[in-house]
């Protein structure tokens, strides 16, 4: 898949999270989800996820490994694309559950030099869904992260190909296209 230019009028209001009912991602939820879980399945490599593949669902991968300090194994959801044009870019996709198993978190890491005040556009289907605020950086990527509920999943179900758009100047974004065929299935089967 490639990657698409955008204006930066063509995304929504930022600093909102995707939809208006996810609300502020809340440091507890931070805690609870294990940075060590990233590391050890998506960030260890943007476009070369670590772990073990559990299961494929579509265009999806479940990889399950176990964090150092970690009591148990975890999984995650995960895609990774990289653009046709520049090797150099990619951007990887995790879904995983908290460690307290309550919530369920999307994580997005885009490549390093994207413009953090922008944040991390998403569409789907070519509909503005918002903004998702970067929540870190690490020396291979920053990290955008929302809690996903019953609406995001809805949309993400129904919906045939998110974009996510990331900002290199305020001005233009760049699209990648990642596909949805496979993440209702594969998020139904996350352990």
């Amino acid at each position: 898949m490639g990657r698409s230019t955008y204006r930066a009028t063509s995304v929504g209001h930022g600093g909102q999270g995707w939809a208006a009912g996810l609300g502020r991602l809340k440091a507890a939820n931070l805690a609870a989800a294990g940075l060590a879980v990233a590391l050890s399945l998506g960030l260890t490599g943007a476009a070369h996820a670590q772990g073990a593949v559990r299961s494929v669902h579509g265009d999806w991968q479940i990889r399950c490994d176990t964090p150092p300090g970690a009591q148990g194994e975890q999984c995650a959801l995960i895609q990774s694309v990289v653009a046709e044009d520049r090797s150099n870019a990619g951007l990887t996709v995790i879904v995983l559950k908290t460690a307290d198993q309550k919530s369920k978190l999307m994580r997005v890491v885009a490549p390093l030099g994207v413009l953090l005040p922008s944040g991390l556009g998403l569409k789907l289907d070519n509909q503005d869904v918002g903004r998702a605020g970067f929540v870190r950086c690490l020396p291979n990527g920053c990290v955008a992260e929302v809690v996903m509920d019953d609406k995001l999943l809805g949309q993400l179900r129904t919906a045939k190909t998110a974009t996510f758009i990331i900002f290199e100047t305020p001005e233009e974004g760049i699209g990648f296209p990642l596909s949805l065929n496979g993440i209702g299935e594969g998020y139904d089967k996350l352990p």
